[in-house]
């Protein structure tokens, strides 16, 4: 195990013995759950960080027996956009709260604005760009939901297009991207990272239906950047902070905010406290810093709106 400490990435033989699991359930846990891997030259290979992160984010998101999906207080429920520093934060929160349970379900952003809309989780994760290319999450927030949420900042994020290490295609920008000789993988709809492709092209002289690939989707920002680190596509957008995990270039196209957005009726609950309190500490401040593409100055700034007081006070 010692040799896997300072190998960048791992075999589907060691993933099993890091796991105490059969080579077969690797397999499977790439498929069904989400394993990080990537297939070179015909071999599965593991980026051994993101295998460590997993299997940090999937202990915190198991819920422990007999336990259900109410907001009863004994619950810290997330849900919305895919981003490696928050799944973190989860699990350094975890580690030292021990709060009974921390769910988080990857969504989107519009999945996370639903998700609150619906009563299923306190805090919705999002970064959707409005119209005037400037707000985020705002005016989404007014047309999804009956009553605004508090909004409070997690980061803001430097967004781009994830490309090869050097850049052997020469990319330069969103207009090579209609290239015969160019692939990309995108994300889905409802997602901000696509929100603000869509936008992007719609603001350039090329359109989404000349770029091969543009249909073929991926979850997360870490399966874009693995998509081209195999090879399979030339290009993603993607977070930095994706790029720098696996060692690819980035071509940026702006920063953009990243907020969490509480259910009014349980920002004073003393999980919701607890995690906002966590995001002014050391041991945050120091996780922060080990990813790049990351500005946490508004980190745990409440944005909206000012002075929030408990309505029943």
């Amino acid at each position: 195990m010692n040799t896997q400490k300072n190998t960048k990435f791992l075999t589907t033989r060691e993933v099993a013995r890091l796991l105490h699991v059969n080579e077969k359930m690797v397999y499977s846990l790439v498929h069904d759950k989400g394993l990080p891997a990537t297939k070179i030259t015909g071999k599965w290979l593991f980026p051994r960080r993101l295998v460590e992160e997993w299997l940090e984010t999937s202990i915190v998101n198991c819920n422990k027996p007999g336990t259900g999906a109410t907001l009863d207080g004994s619950q810290l429920l997330f849900a919305g956009s895919d981003d490696p520093l928050f799944q973190r934060t989860l699990s350094l929160f975890h580690a030292q709260e021990n709060y009974p349970i921390i769910f988080f379900a990857n969504l989107g952003s519009m999945g996370g604005l639903r998700s609150l809309r619906r009563g299923l989780c306190h805090i919705g994760v999002c970064h959707l760009l409005q119209d005037d290319n400037d707000e985020y999450n705002f005016d989404f927030a007014d047309q999804e939901l009956d009553r605004s949420p508090v909004f409070v900042n997690f980061s803001r994020r430097e967004q781009g297009l994830v490309v090869a290490r050097g850049n052997p295609k020469k990319i330069a920008g969103l207009s090579d991207l209609v290239r015969d000789d160019i692939r990309i993988v995108n994300r889905p709809l409802g997602t901000g990272t696509r929100l603000l492709l869509d936008c992007e092209i719609a603001r350039s002289d090329i359109s989404s239906n000349q770029i091969a690939g543009y249909t073929d989707e991926v979850a997360r920002h870490i399966d874009a950047g693995l998509e081209v680190l195999s090879g399979r596509a030339d290009a993603a957008p993607a977070i930095r902070a994706a790029a720098g995990l696996l060692d690819l270039d980035f071509l940026p196209l702006r920063w953009e905010r990243f907020d969490l957005l509480i259910n009014r009726d349980c920002f004073f609950d003393k999980g919701v406290q607890k995690f906002i309190s966590l995001l002014h500490e050391e041991s945050f401040r120091e996780l922060a810093v080990s990813f790049e593409g990351y500005d946490i100055s508004l980190c745990g700034k409440m944005l909206f709106p000012d002075n929030f007081q408990s309505e029943d006070k």
